[in-house]
């Protein structure tokens, strides 16, 4: 992990979040102090107190605090409600405006670097929607908030200086929410929960440092992955946990990977790489698609992740008493199919009845979802990811897939005006423009 500090990306960045989270320095406060307390005081234009916290970000900085403030929801701590925007399809934000008051609704921008398209128009869709009611512009500084390394951008937007809290360009976003990132979570939850949160991170940072490497988790991890991958040729990696608050957790991690152990810069791979990432909260996904994963013809390597422990331990239990024994029947159910059962018997028993067995499955258990174990699977699967890319030989810090979209995207938009054809990409993409033109402008007249 030391070599973090001088690992450059391609794009000519230093790859430095893990330092974020060592409270030796405490980096999340702001000149040194705690910003919980003038939150607290925070009020709006009107003078009414801040109820609602609409954190308007994409990729990292929308999925790393979603994920965690949905996590951790049990320790609340009677802050304001936090909502979160995203997607540039008007329907995201138009829904979650329609439920707000302006006067006691405070917006978290969070594009990190404002070339955000989607973060940017959603955030001034949002300023326009809140001077319906404010009427005054100067009445912006005390309802919008700024995370961003962009000091310029964020004054033209109407934000005041001393409400920006900037972080720098060594964070890449899918690690963000250790940075500024983090705020929706901190307001939330509460800063001392939010601390250990970065208290269970670092101790992953250590065991990972320090541990030898067939006791080290994140290694092992990185290597069965490979393992699988590149022995097996398994293409997916399912992550499947047993906990209704990390419903989200799949969906994070889809982008940790997904985003990461791609390419190499200026070589072409000659090897498989990063799988395909993705997974529900059981028991939903059992009754999905877990028939595939035990009796399919593709092997599917699974991550089962389940607390002992219930945040609701409701009818004495029984609930969760439930979920652990799906997880386990589960997560081994060639043992379970022939439990009881003869050789004959399970001679006698029809194909689609039995489950071979045999697939692989890594079952991480833990005593409660606290948020210092949270931040500990975080950082556990941050340095999994970082580990295969060390093996495959490719930086886990680009993503050059992304940043070729937006550009080919913002080349797009002002062709989609007027009623001329358009003619300058291939047959495909012509055809598409052109038939949503036509479409528009019929259903128009």
């Amino acid at each position: 992990m030391q070599m973090l500090g001088d690992l450059a990306q391609s794009r000519g960045r230093a790859v430095l979040h893990v330092a974020l989270r060592d409270r030796s320095n405490t980096p999340i406060l702001v000149d040194g102090k705690d910003v919980m307390p003038e939150v607290n005081r925070w009020k709006g234009y009107s003078g009414k107190p801040i109820t609602h916290v609409v954190n308007i970000g994409i990729g990292g900085s929308d999925l790393g605090p979603l994920t965690v403030t949905e996590a951790r929801k049990p320790y609340s701590s009677g802050g304001p409600r936090v909502w979160f925007v995203s997607n540039i399809d008007g329907t995201h934000v138009s829904k979650t405006l329609a439920t707000l008051n302006p006067e006691s609704s405070l917006f978290i921008i969070a594009p990190k670097t404002s070339t955000t398209q989607e973060t940017n128009t959603n955030a001034e869709t949002a300023k326009e929607w809140f001077l319906l009611s404010a009427k005054d512009p100067s009445a912006v500084a005390k309802h919008f908030v700024a995370l961003s390394t962009n000091t310029t951008k964020a004054k033209e937007f109407g934000i005041d200086p001393q409400n920006m809290f900037e972080f720098w360009d060594w964070v890449g976003g899918r690690y963000s929410l250790w940075s500024a990132i983090g705020l929706s979570i901190a307001l939330h939850v509460g800063f001392d929960n939010f601390e250990q949160l970065f208290s269970g991170a670092p101790w992953m940072d250590q065991h990972f440092r320090t541990r030898p490497l067939e006791k080290n988790a994140p290694v092992l991890l990185a290597l069965l992955g490979i393992w699988y991958i590149n022995c097996f040729g398994c293409e997916t990696q399912a992550v499947l946990p047993y906990d209704q608050y990390l419903h989200h957790f799949a969906a994070y991690f889809q982008q940790g990977d997904m985003e990461s152990n791609i390419t190499k810069p200026g070589t072409r791979v000659d090897h498989q790489t990063g799988p395909i990432v993705w997974g529900e909260p059981g028991t939903n996904g059992q009754h999905a698609f877990y028939q595939l994963i035990h009796q399919g013809t593709k092997m599917i390597p699974c991550d089962f992740l389940i607390p002992i422990q219930t945040q609701h331990p409701i009818r004495k239990g029984l609930h969760h008493k439930i979920l652990l024994a799906n997880f386990l029947a589960q997560t081994g159910p060639d043992e379970g199919e022939a439990a009881g059962k003869s050789p004959e018997d399970l001679e006698k028993l029809l194909p689609h009845k039995v489950f071979e067995g045999n697939r692989p499955t890594n079952s991480i258990v833990f005593t409660k979802l606290t948020p210092f174990i949270l931040g500990a699977l975080i950082a556990m699967y941050e340095h999994k990811i970082f580990v295969q890319g060390v093996i495959w030989d490719i930086t886990s810090f680009d993503q050059w897939g992304v940043e070729l979209g937006k550009q080919l995207a913002k080349k797009i938009e002002p062709e989609l005006d007027g009623s001329s054809p358009v003619t300058s990409h291939n047959s495909s993409m012509n055809g598409l423009i052109n038939f949503i033109k036509q479409e528009r402008e019929a259903r128009s007249q």
